[in-house]
């Protein structure tokens, strides 16, 4: 134990902290972090991003390395070193592919020898569609898994898909992504609010989609059948948020352009207020084609009491449950068809589901339900620190 605490000091290290599913995981799990008897640090591999004031905020120090994207070299490993020695950790939890390997490589130079916990946040459909680093690092990771203390995955698809390529199956486990259900609520309020702001009628249906501009996130896939929609049924409109959803992005500006509902479609950007637009919504979607493990984004909606419509991809299905409407990837037709379906039930079918929802995200999928167990893994392999 860190003797100037007298708690157990836990080194976080992150690849970056910019807005993303693992990150915002990672905040939720030190907002609600028992301070009494852990301490945590975080390290970004590269810069602070949009979490790193956040994550302060909370009384947590964040010191970052400095590493540039996808380049990383001897003095960037040197510097995490150094810094980790000076840290003097109880225990390394990496987050995600880079900082896993990162939070390895950094224990074999601490002495005496500390755990090391891994966080896994992605799927595979395939090797191939990655980064030749990326596939690189994947690969290396499968090798040394089976030397760290635990492999966390945040989806139970996903760790089957890891185990196949040869990740550990003796030293892993599923811990899914929370959803601080105190923050996200449904909101009347909101409703109404976002609606004025947009300009639009308060009977007017929402449907949106919370996703960064990647092709992993399909969301031609969204637009087309947003497209198909909206020739059977006029009065809905489309609001879309994330990093590079602005008119600054030419690509998505054209597809919005080429499906044709330009005055029905809302770029909000990336934004900070996702509780707000959330539970303003009618319909929430994720369009995605593949890579999400347990996409975080479609918990906090159904928290919001609002239903989903999602394709099969990673561990939406089983986050949905019969809350919403699952259909394959890549199908707009199907996409389309249910937020038909989801329409046609009336606001009072909706709300039903929407309370059944966030029922289902406070049982399952709640911070308070899946803190306690990760600290019971730092616990557990430190017993002469309880």
């Amino acid at each position: 134990m860190n003797n100037k605490t007298d708690k157990i000091l836990i080194c976080h290290l992150i690849t970056g902290l910019n807005t993303g599913g693992a990150e915002r995981m990672l905040y939720n799990l030190l907002s609600k972090s028992n301070r009494e008897l852990f301490s945590p640090i975080v390290i970004s591999l590269m810069d602070r991003g949009t979490f790193g004031d956040r994550i302060e905020s909370l009384g947590i120090p964040v010191h970052s390395i400095g590493m540039k994207q996808g380049i990383p070299t001897p003095a960037t490993l040197l510097r995490l070193v150094q810094t980790i020695r000076c840290l003097k950790p109880d225990v390394i939890q990496g987050w995600m592919y880079h900082g896993n390997l990162a939070a390895f490589l950094a224990g074999l130079f601490l002495s005496p020898k500390v755990p090391v916990f891994w966080s896994i946040h992605f799927s595979i459909s395939s090797l191939n569609s990655e980064k030749l680093m990326t596939q690189a690092v994947i690969r290396v990771g499968a090798n040394i898994s089976h030397f760290v203390s635990q492999n966390i995955f945040v989806s139970k698809n996903s760790r089957i898909q890891h185990e196949q390529i040869g990740y550990s199956s003796t030293n892993s486990c599923v811990i899914p992504n929370a959803t601080d259900t105190s923050v996200f609520k449904p909101s009347q309020e909101a409703r109404l609010k976002l609606r004025t702001d947009l300009g639009l009628a308060k009977e007017t249906i929402l449907i949106g989609i919370f996703a960064r501009y990647h092709p992993m996130k399909d969301h031609a896939n969204f637009l087309q059948s947003a497209k198909l929609l909206h020739q059977k049924f006029s009065p809905v409109h489309f609001l879309l948020a994330g990093c590079n959803i602005d008119e600054k992005n030419k690509n998505l500006q054209n597809l919005i352009q080429e499906v044709g509902i330009v005055s029905q479609v809302h770029l909000l950007g990336e934004r900070q207020d996702i509780p707000y637009i959330a539970s303003a919504l009618d319909i929430f979607s994720l369009s995605s084609a593949y890579g999400e493990a347990f996409p975080l984004v479609i918990g906090e909606a159904m928290s919001c009491g609002v239903p989903c419509v999602v394709t099969d991809v990673g561990d939406s299905a089983w986050i949905v449950g019969d809350t919403g409407k699952v259909v394959p990837p890549q199908n707009p037709q199907l996409l389309a068809n249910a937020f038909q379906e989801l329409i046609d039930l009336g606001s009072q079918g909706r709300e039903i589901l929407g309370k059944a929802a966030r029922e289902r995200v406070i049982n399952l999928f709640s911070l308070d339900s899946v803190v306690p167990q990760y600290e019971s893994f730092y616990e557990n392999l430190l017993p002469s620190q309880k």
